[in-house]
């Protein structure tokens, strides 16, 4: 399953640069507001020591990792809500990716333009996140009118879907993101609030872009979902060789984001590996068997008979397929199985 993730923040506070140290693509980076118009686009691998590993073991001939869809959204200012900074374009964007990383600029440079002339990560958080609520209340003022009046001529799922929706604006109104207010919905109310597409509704993870990996943060930042990083010696670091990183003793932390954002849409990873490839296969937690079959082809989930499955760390103990098979470490799993971070499956239709 393809995972797309926005990267969004106020001008200037190095979402174009960390793009550019994830994906190694070279995009415009100048210091100035709306220096990225339209959204840049990049592929980045989830670093996965364990796809090594097994191809390794299997000779295989292709190693295929899972990978995230990154997005460089252009900046966010105040007033984006109301079309201020072509915020509707911007929004419009945002509304198409899966999670939300939010780039936080909490390091002090004053020859890079803040755009509101001083460096605040919580009020700037505000700033952004103001400006999703703002929209998702638009959206929401606007389905209440219609599914009003089919609540009030008595229609049983217009009824429920008013609740919702006057639970989310009420939520909304106080500063809460409709995702955090979604966690206490019934199931029945979850899938009426994912429907309505609310931009707050995704999930978010926080990249704290600092001068000084070792400095602590504020009590502020700290209670939120979050990477940190030095977005510009990960820059430097795509340009420099493996010795030169190593003599200087630095130490690349993007596989923290990309790791991160994959675990915060809960999802995980299973393989397939033989000669011709070793390959990483991306569902959600709690998928059963056939259902992880499916990321391969529908034929697998719908004729699905049974899978051989052993996880990862005992397939590297045994050494071998055949090995594992021999030993008894290899198991044969029905249509209820629930799979597991790491399996190594061979599935039977």
């Amino acid at each position: 399953m393809a995972l797309k993730v926005g990267i969004v923040g106020l001008p200037n506070v190095g979402k174009s640069t960390l793009f550019k140290a994830l994906t190694r693509k070279s995009v415009d980076i100048n210091n100035y507001p709306f220096c990225t118009i339209e959204p840049n686009v990049g592929i980045v691998e989830v670093p996965d020591q364990r796809l090594a590993k097994l191809s390794a073991l299997s000779g295989s001939k292709k190693l295929i990792p899972a990978v995230i869809e990154f997005v460089d959204i252009a900046g966010l200012v105040k007033g984006a809500s109301e079309g201020e900074g072509l915020g509707n374009k911007f929004l419009a964007n945002i509304r198409e990716v899966d999670a939300i990383v939010q780039v936080v600029r909490v390091f002090q440079n004053s020859d890079i333009i803040h755009v509101h002339n001083k460096v605040e990560p919580v009020e700037d958080i505000e700033v952004v996140n103001t400006e999703l609520i703002l929209a998702d209340l638009e959206t929401l003022s606007k389905r209440m009118l219609k599914t009003g009046k089919e609540a009030r001529a008595g229609k049983k799922e217009a009824v429920l879907e008013m609740a919702v929706l006057t639970k989310l604006d009420a939520e909304l109104q106080t500063g809460r993101l409709a995702y955090d207010v979604a966690e206490h919905f019934t199931e029945a109310e979850q899938k009426i609030a994912r429907a309505l597409q609310l931009l707050t509704m995704k999930p978010f993870l926080y990249v704290y872009n600092v001068s000084d990996m070792d400095r602590a943060l504020s009590s502020k930042l700290e209670g939120r979902p979050h990477v940190t990083l030095d977005i510009k010696i990960e820059e430097e670091l795509i340009e420099m060789s493996p010795e030169e990183i190593k003599e200087m003793e630095l130490t690349s932390h993007l596989g923290d984001l990309a790791r991160q954002a994959y675990a915060l849409l809960g999802l995980m990873t299973y393989f397939t590996t033989g000669v011709e490839e070793t390959r990483a296969w991306t569902i959600p937690m709690g998928s059963t068997a056939p259902q992880a079959g499916a990321a391969i082809h529908s034929d697998f989930e719908e004729k699905f008979i049974r899978a051989e499955v052993i996880h990862t760390t005992r397939f590297i103990e045994a050494g071998s397929w055949s090995a594992a098979r021999d030993t008894g470490a290899l198991r044969l799993e029905g249509k209820d199985y629930i799979v597991q971070d790491g399996d190594v499956m061979v599935f039977k239709i």
